[in-house]
């Protein structure tokens, strides 16, 4: 007996599908969710949400948000989420750099302008190493200098 997962970012719905476990990134830990799960509403911190639908296993991205869990259906309402499948692994650098080549010029006078390049940064950071562990991408390899 499956359970429903709806993933939605504030900008589109990123997964609807019957699946067998959801596991989320809740604040105070990683969850996982079995259909006929209690009903739970928590908030969900920067990470990875995995679901399982037989055996294949799809990963998605979330930065923050709030899921709502109930016995047939699992909710997320995500502030950014996508599947790694789909993530632009350059433009993901390329966001990375510019988020920390605005914090190397100084802690911007503006809390909120300093807030968004501090989360443009988590979520590179995030976006970069779900690639890298779920698309098989290679890890950069480092030489000692001799």
């Amino acid at each position: 007996m499956p359970i429903r997962c709806e993933i939605v970012s504030q900008d589109r719905e990123v997964f609807n599908k019957d699946v067998d476990i959801v596991v989320l990134p809740g604040t105070d830990g990683e969850m996982g969710i079995l259909p006929h799960h209690a009903p739970l509403l928590t908030t969900l911190k920067y990470g990875l949400i995995k679901v399982r639908i037989k055996d294949q296993e799809q990963v998605f991205t979330v930065a923050g948000g709030v899921a709502e869990i109930q016995p047939e259906i699992v909710t997320v309402l995500a502030d950014a989420a996508e599947n790694v499948a789909e993530i632009d692994e350059q433009r993901a650098e390329d966001a990375k750099r510019r988020a920390e080549e605005m914090l190397e010029k100084g802690v911007p006078m503006d809390t909120d302008a300093y807030l968004a390049i501090e989360a443009a940064l988590r979520r590179s950071n995030l976006r970069l190493e779900a690639v890298r562990r779920y698309k098989g991408a290679k890890r950069p390899t480092y030489q000692e200098d001799n």
